[in-house]
């Protein structure tokens, strides 16, 4: 199995400092990050956003997979993170991850759909390197 690579430079202090983000594939490629954007609000990435995406797209293809190994048959999955970020008296920690799911799925019902989805959260391979952070899922079947 492949081993992923991205890497971080970071430069000053925390406060005043700027950093930038690169990927092996090379999609990310010197991407800018600093304080404001990932503490405040800015226009460049935060190691947050890049958490909800990686996540994002681990559930929609984790779940697309469980639903088509139970013969359900799978139009589209949308999913959204949200990774929540909170200055608490240990430090900065990541407290929670709200899942938005939207699935076009053919032949299920609510209740089996809702178990599918329930899975994927605790079994996606993200979820799992994760686990320290509670997460929140809605899940919502597109009829």
């Amino acid at each position: 199995m492949p081993v992923r690579k991205a890497n971080a430079e970071w430069r000053g202090d925390l406060r005043e400092g700027n950093g930038k983000i690169s990927s092996e594939s090379g999609v990310l490629n010197n991407i800018s990050y600093n304080f404001v954007s990932r503490f405040e609000q800015g226009d460049e990435t935060n190691p947050e956003e890049l958490i909800g995406a990686a996540h994002a797209a681990c559930y929609s293809m984790a779940l697309a997979n469980g639903l088509s190994n139970a013969n359900f048959k799978v139009n589209s999955i949308k999913t959204e993170d949200k990774v929540h970020i909170e200055k608490l008296e240990a430090g900065f920690t990541i407290t929670k991850i709200e899942i938005s799911t939207v699935v076009d799925v053919e032949g299920i019902d609510e209740a089996t759909f809702q178990k599918h989805a329930e899975d994927t959260k605790k079994t996606c391979p993200v979820s799992k390197a994760l686990t320290g952070t509670e997460m929140f899922l809605t899940a919502t079947l597109k009829k």
